[in-house]
Formats: C-alpha cells, structure tokens, sequence
C-alpha cells in the first residue's frame, strides 16, 4: 500500500482527501492542529492521525520524528493547511499576517524541508503543493492571501528543479471556491469609519459566499484530481487548475492580457 501524508486534515478539503484516499487502499498520515479532530477517523484503519502545527518548527520536527518511525516510507505529500486573511492593507495587522504567511508559504516551505531527506533517502516521492486560483490571478481584497499562495507556486517551481536528479516531482494544483468551511473561517478586517472600504468588504464577501455555494461538484472534483496526480506522478513540475473558474480565470488572463483582464475584474467588483 502506498502512504500519503496530508497537512491540515481536520476539515474541509483536507478532510475529505483523506477519506479519498483512505477508501481507495492508501495509507493516510492525517496531520491535526488539535488531536481532538481525530474524532471523525476513528473507525478507519488505515488513516492515522498525529498533530502537528506548520507554523512551529519544533512541532514540525516532532511529528515528523514520530511519524517516520512508524510510517518509514512515504509515497507524497499533500501540503494543504491553509487559511484566508481579507483586510486592506491600511487595517492589516501585524500578528494576522505573520499568521497567513506562517501558515500558507512558511508552512508549506518546512514541511517540504522536513521531508526531502527521507525521499532522496528512498530515491522517490512526490509534493502535491495546493495553492489556489489566487495563485494564478489578482482580485480585490487579496492581498494576503493571493501573495502566500503565488509564493508558493514560485518556490514549488524553483524547488522542483533542485530535485530533479532524486525521483522527487513537485507540483501545484489551482482551484476556486469551492464549498468548505473555509470561507466562513477567513478572517476579516473589522468595519471601519471608511465607507468605500465597508462597502467593498461587504461586496466582495458576498459574491465569494455565493460563488462558493455554486460550486458544488468542485470537492468531488478536487479530492478525485489529487488521487490521479498521486497515482500518477510527473517527472517535470506541473500546475494543474481544477473546475470551472479557476480555468476561466486562468484562461481569460493569459488570453486578454492584464489591461483588459483588470477592467472585467474592476467591472464585477468594484461597481
């Protein structure tokens, strides 16, 4: 049986890939923040929980420790934790962007680091780097969160050159909103006395809320894709973008060019 270890299990996307892949004869290293969600996977046998917190060396260096003695070979990662900042940068606040950089590039960077030994060690193994159609474009209120996940397709990029020579693939996978708990966990900028700035918070939640509630198929589509990228591992760096807007939005960028690109965007958000 194959192993794959999964950052941020506990809910959402994470969760749901781990059922995936537990259902289709995989072994599942599912990492916790808290071991209290272990809960839902306690009559699976074949996933197996450990906390761990990406934004803690020593917690990271712990669980990796823990989970090599008994997970000797591990097939891919799926760096998943992730977590969503909207605030303008006028309101932004020190510690919430320590936090989502810790969490979404810093997180994925030591795990990555954690890990590359033991597969130069066993001469294979694969990163499945998640990041998000916000890798690919720039929207209103992205600040944060569009920058951690577009430094993570750099450095997945750059980092799969210098594994080339090992057998170890690396690679990004794109999507949009997709219906998870993640939306309703963003963390926002309170209101303010600026109206323009309330009023853009407010339009910008609602049409990512809605979109979100569209995409109902997106979780089966994500959970399936990684499956195949992980069943099926490419020997070159590859970014793959799954459903429909995030391969719009992809398309319409490279195909409008960024003056156009930016008037459609200015057109459905900001009027």
């Amino acid at each position: 049986m194959k192993t794959v270890l999964i950052t941020g299990a506990g809910g959402g996307i994470g969760e749901q890939t781990s059922l995936y892949f537990a259902k289709n004869n995989w072994i599942v290293v599912a990492t916790l923040l808290h071991f209290t969600e272990a809960n839902k996977f306690n009559d699976i046998p074949n996933i197996h929980c450990y906390e761990m917190d990406v934004t803690s060396s020593e917690s990271i260096s712990k669980a990796t420790q823990t989970i090599l003695e008994k997970h000797p070979k591990i097939d891919t990662i799926i760096n998943n934790a992730g977590m969503g900042y909207r605030s303008f940068v006028e309101l932004s606040e020190d510690e919430k962007i320590n936090t989502i950089v810790n969490v979404n590039w810093l997180g994925v960077v030591k795990i990555c680091r954690a890990f590359i030994p033991t597969f130069r060690a066993q001469k294979f193994g694969q990163f499945i780097n998640i990041t998000s159609v916000a890798g690919l474009v720039n929207l209103p209120l992205g600040n944060f969160y569009h920058s951690t996940k577009q430094a993570v397709e750099s450095f997945s990029e750059c980092m799969a050159y210098e594994l080339a020579d090992f057998n170890i693939s690396v690679s990004t996978v794109q999507f949009g909103n997709a219906p998870t708990s993640f939306q309703k966990n963003v963390t926002k900028c309170a209101k303010t006395e600026i109206c323009s700035y309330n009023k853009l918070m407010e339009k910008i939640s609602y049409l990512l809320e809605k979109k979100s509630g569209k995409n109902c198929n997106l979780p089966n589509q994500i959970v399936e894709k990684l499956y195949d990228i992980a069943e099926n591992p490419n020997k070159n760096f590859r970014r793959y973008t799954i459903g429909f807007d995030a391969n719009l939005m992809r398309v319409l960028r490279r195909t409008l060019g960024y003056k156009i690109f930016n008037f459609i965007i200015r057109k459905f958000t900001l009027k």
